[in-house]
């Protein structure tokens, strides 16, 4: 019998773990092993910490449903979304870089065609996004589907909302030149949810707990790499602490007042509206 203790425990999880059938599971259940036990001594965790942590984990998964995502806020206030974003979609220095997919993603968004209105009759200054999705020799990528989504005003999303349509969410496709055209309304920084155990856990810290003005793209192509993007508001407040680490300089844009009058897609606005200007640029996909 092998008597357990502080110095050999580590080590005897370890061969444990690492009879996992499949070879990538054991290197990441040893590694994590690992890496558990050397913060547990580093930090000379007590059991009333340890029981801490367990219970704020148990309430992250309690309050988690198909529409609220709270493993995936403390991955991104974390810094953890953000490092694996990094590390997986290392495209060229051309290419429309890649950030975080956020907790609100919605499958299943409804189609619109150009310049097609998805904030409907969501209060707000309509917006125009257009551009072109083009790839790194700059040919256009017809066809590519841009799917987008918005907080409202009050920066709530959707799946936060007990709304039975699409609100603030869409599906673009881009024409055969490679253009665009979203109509939406401005976006405004707003607060994570800070009524769960995340926003219990940064209220214990000088952390920001906002975001940016911005608008969610996730792009796909066939022979493309799929894109997770945002595209910020230049000079909006709290660019420079995003909660989430999701700001990149690449993708802040300038938010053009216009007055009434024709927009891009060819009809006539009666109010002041805006227009962001935009080239997505995709990352072909590596040959096998």
């Amino acid at each position: 019998m092998q008597l357990v203790t502080e110095d050999n425990i580590t080590a005897l999880a370890e061969q444990r773990w690492a009879t996992a059938k499949d070879p990538r599971t054991a290197l990441l259940m040893t590694a994590l092993v690992r890496h558990l036990h050397d913060f547990a001594r580093e930090v000379r965790l007590t059991e009333a910490e340890w029981m801490a942590a367990i219970q704020w984990l148990t309430a992250t998964g309690q309050i988690s449903d198909e529409k609220r995502e709270e493993f995936i806020l403390a991955s991104d206030v974390l810094g953890l979304s953000m490092l694996v974003v990094q590390m997986n979609h290392q495209f060229a220095p051309e290419a429309t870089p890649a950030t975080v997919l956020g907790p609100f993603h919605i499958d299943g968004s409804p189609e619109l065609g150009f310049g097609g209105d998805m904030s409907d009759d969501v209060t707000g200054t309509p917006l125009y996004l257009t551009g072109t999705v083009r790839s790194l020799d700059g040919s256009p990528v017809p066809g590519a589907v841009l799917d987008v989504w918005q907080a409202d005003a009050d920066g709530a999303y959707e799946a936060q909302l007990d709304v039975d349509e699409a609100r603030l969410r869409a599906k673009y496709r881009a024409e055969p030149d490679g253009s665009y055209c979203v109509r939406t309304i401005t976006p405004k920084g707003y607060s994570i949810p800070m009524d769960g155990p995340v926003g219990a856990l940064i209220e214990q810290t000088a952390i920001s707990h906002f975001r940016p003005a911005h608008v969610h793209f996730l792009l796909t192509a066939d022979g493309f790499e799929p894109l997770i993007t945002h595209l910020f508001e230049e000079g909006a407040e709290y660019l420079d602490s995003d909660v989430v680490f999701g700001t990149k300089q690449e993708l802040v844009v300038r938010f053009v007042p216009r007055e009434p009058g024709v927009t891009p897609d060819g009809g006539l606005s009666e109010v002041p509206w805006v227009l962001a200007e935009y080239d997505f640029v995709l990352q072909p996909c590596a040959p096998h």
